[in-house]
């Protein structure tokens, strides 16, 4: 028993994962966590895409189910849940049911590799840019699989024209990824593809590499964040479902709970790019300004962010309660959102403890900067018209492709101009 003891609390003064450590209790823990916080990440995703494009679109959005809509994705799980399920006659039952949890363990394993922090993450690979490019791009198959096994027209066109558009814009996302990873060897340790590895690269050059030999860094970050949108099937490249229309594609068959999967791994992976997205080119979970903005007085001043952002929250809660209408049907409305202000701002004064306010500021700022690239597809998906697939595809393989090849080799180039000048100048040399 103590040494079952001693095991568990021996890693908690290590300064590496748990995976590296080879502590598999706390790499069982980080997993665990991992699982619980991003489907808690898709069910606020679910309320919040529902009320941010309703103001967009000066509109009220869910407001029926709990204070302010806040239940709202919760009994739309039950109702997912006891809803019917069925399997057409004609379908191949075994692969049809399987093809769901195909796609969504190729989004939930990328994350085995996100490094929320230096020693947040269930395990650091010395491939892991690989790795989680790998991963992300197996879950075509269960798309291809579930269009199939369908046994009917419109979903195998849907998963046809998702494998394509996924395969397409792939590419150009690998050469962007290759030129970010081109950047990490200017370091003194040299090039990684390890994900901590590069985010502490990042830190030794002392710039995030979207500013990185500017403007080769921004628009390789804007090849990637283009290429992402594409890669997760969200509007304006929603063309593998185009859920406004009568059928939804690769997906057409399916209902109750196995489509609510489909859903599931969909803001899953939204996710997972964009926490690729945040480890390549925005400094993964180091603050603003680390190297400009360096010491023990700025450090403490930023490590009240997280407290701050919370008691904020809570504040635009109590803002937006006292704005209700005064009117007897709107009173349980008024107190829920009061209640959940009260939760946020009790949320926000626990991180200003001190052994608190130090241990999350990895992990608050590395999912701030996600929560942005969150909200950016949101913003999309409210603003641009869909394209259509000739223009979709001339995107991907007309300017992206030449676009990611061109700045590979400028990064290349600009990398290494002192050693290519030194070569010029000694083949000119009589």
């Amino acid at each position: 028993m103590n040494d079952l003891i001693q095991y568990i609390t021996s890693y908690l003064s290590s300064d590496r994962t748990p995976g590296v450590a080879g502590n598999w209790f706390w790499a069982t823990v980080y997993i665990l966590l991992v699982f619980v916080a991003v489907s808690l990440g898709v069910i606020c995703m679910n309320w919040l895409e529902r009320k941010i494009l309703a103001h967009m679109q000066v509109r009220l959005g869910p407001m029926r189910v709990g204070p302010h809509g806040l239940l709202q994705p919760i009994a739309d799980a039950i109702k997912l849940l006891i809803k019917e399920d069925i399997i057409p006659a004609e379908a191949d039952a075994l692969v049809f049911w399987i093809a769901p949890f195909i796609v969504d363990l190729a989004a939930f394993t990328v994350f085995i590799v996100v490094p929320f922090g230096p020693t947040h993450a269930v395990t650091d690979m010395n491939i892991g840019i690989l790795f989680m490019l790998g991963v992300s791009s197996l879950s075509v198959l269960g798309i291809v699989t579930a269009g199939w096994a369908s046994n009917s027209h419109y979903p195998l066109i849907g998963a046809l024209r998702s494998s394509a558009q996924m395969v397409s814009y792939e590419v150009a996302m690998g050469l962007a990824v290759v030129s970010a990873i081109m950047m990490t060897s200017l370091s003194t340790e040299g090039g990684t593809l390890s994900m901590i590895g590069i985010v502490q690269r990042q830190q030794e050059q002392g710039v995030w590499f979207v500013f990185k030999f500017f403007p080769l860094g921004l628009v390789a970050f804007a090849i990637f964040a283009i290429a992402m949108i594409a890669e997760t099937n969200r509007a304006p490249f929603d063309l593998p479902e185009a859920e406004s229309e009568l059928t939804a594609g690769f997906h057409t068959e399916y209902s109750g709970f196995r489509w609510s999967l489909f859903f599931l791994a969909e803001y899953a992976a939204m996710m997972a790019v964009s926490s690729i997205a945040v480890t390549l080119w925005l400094g993964g979970w180091l603050r603003p300004f680390p190297n400009a903005l360096h010491g023990a007085t700025w450090d403490q001043i930023f490590s009240f962010f997280p407290g701050l952002t919370f008691l904020f929250l809570g504040g635009l809660c109590f803002f937006n309660a006292a704005r209700m209408p005064k009117h007897p049907f709107f009173k349980i409305q008024t107190m829920g959102l009061a209640g959940f202000g009260v939760l946020l701002g009790l949320t926000g004064l626990v991180l200003f403890i001190p052994s608190v306010r130090e241990r999350v500021q990895d992990i608050f700022w590395f999912s701030a900067k996600v929560a942005a690239f969150m909200y950016l597809y949101i913003w999309y998906r409210g603003t641009f018209p869909r394209y259509r697939f000739d223009q979709l595809m001339k995107v991907g393989w007309k300017v992206l492709l030449p676009t990611g090849l061109a700045l590979l080799i400028l990064t290349a180039i600009v990398a290494m101009r002192t050693e290519l000048w030194a070569q010029l100048q000694g083949a000119w040399r009589p």
